[in-house]
């Protein structure tokens, strides 16, 4: 893919939050987000996952600039958003949105559907008159699959479902061409997942809307995604092709992810063998030293502990980790 179809690109972007205690205290930092870089095409959806506490939540909101970043470049169409304000931000959110993870916290409950949907075209000046936007919320009500008599209930009268489904409607309110999905079917049920991940796909190719998908679902993700990135402790370790990192993931923690997925043959199941990391996840107020997956890493070495490894391209492949690239030299 070449440049000219990049929508966003992240180079080497970091999300520190200040959690020093006292005035006279040390500074201490959570490093939520630690030197990322990767790029999203237009139309595409790029995949991320990792373990809670890995900082995929973290990147996206700093991608939507709920939380400002430290350092690095987030460039949106060319150009960066990571100093925007005021009028300049606002035209931003016409072209971005993001879906939030809990249906049940992100609706107001004292407005009704219609006057959710309707806001953010009101914020943006995007119609003259509320009959032009009564007849557009009730458009997006029917592309989310809701009736257009659903206009005027209230979000507790909704199943969770249902509430996401509002959800997704306020997001397209102002026909954004970019959307970051925070673990968007994670509060839901099974059987409901599988709904909002085909009602997602179906606006993307109406639209050509391009996503960032975060999820814990790894099967889900390899469902809905055209690339994948996988990512510890603040770091990417491995962006690839969806099927192909599945089939062969060459970071030893993608190796480890993929193999706690579930297979739906028995015997297959059995016959695969699961890696199980030792040790817990380290805290990100103190990271190990060098490549932060080297104290629960099977191939670690002495070189690991000197320096993070750099995110390398293997044939389309990019992965960090000394083994990767001792194996290819």
């Amino acid at each position: 893919m070449t440049e000219n179809n990049v929508i966003l690109k992240v180079e080497h972007l970091k999300t520190y939050f200040d959690v020093t205690k006292g005035l006279f205290a040390k500074k201490q930092y959570v490093k939520a987000v630690d030197d990322v870089s990767f790029e999203i095409h237009e139309g595409e959806t790029f995949g991320l996952v990792g373990e809670s506490g890995c900082g995929k939540s973290s990147l996206g909101r700093t991608l939507m600039r709920i939380y400002d970043p430290t350092d690095g470049t987030v460039l949106y169409k060319g150009k960066d958003i990571t100093k925007l304000k005021g009028e300049q931000l606002k035209e931003f959110y016409r072209s971005a949105q993001l879906i939030f993870q809990d249906p049940y916290a992100s609706l107001d409950p004292r407005m009704t559907v219609g006057e959710i949907i309707r806001e953010p075209m009101q914020i943006h000046k995007l119609y003259k008159t509320k009959e032009e936007e009564e007849e557009h919320v009730v458009e997006l009500l029917k592309t989310v699959g809701l009736k257009p008599d659903h206009i005027r209930r209230y979000p507790h009268e909704f199943s969770g479902g249902q509430r996401q489904r509002i959800s997704i409607a306020r997001t397209l309110a102002l026909n954004p061409e970019f959307i970051v999905c925070d673990e968007p079917i994670s509060a839901l049920d099974v059987s409901i997942q599988a709904q909002i991940i085909n009602l997602l796909e179906r606006i993307q190719n109406e639209r050509g809307i391009s996503y960032l998908f975060i999820a814990h679902d790894l099967s889900m993700v390899k469902h809905i995604s055209d690339r994948i990135g996988v990512m510890y402790l603040g770091h990417m370790m491995e962006v690839g092709d969806a099927d192909e990192l599945y089939r062969n993931p060459m970071h030893p923690y993608s190796q480890a992810l993929l193999s706690a997925v579930p297979i739906p043959d028995p015997e297959t199941g059995k016959s695969r063998e699961r890696i199980h990391l030792q040790g817990e996840l380290p805290s990100p107020l103190n990271p190990p030293s060098g490549c932060p997956f080297r104290t629960r890493c099977p191939f670690a070495s002495e070189r690991c502990a000197e320096g993070m490894p750099e995110l390398k391209d293997y044939n389309g492949r990019l992965v960090a980790c000394f083994k990767t690239e001792q194996e290819n030299q």
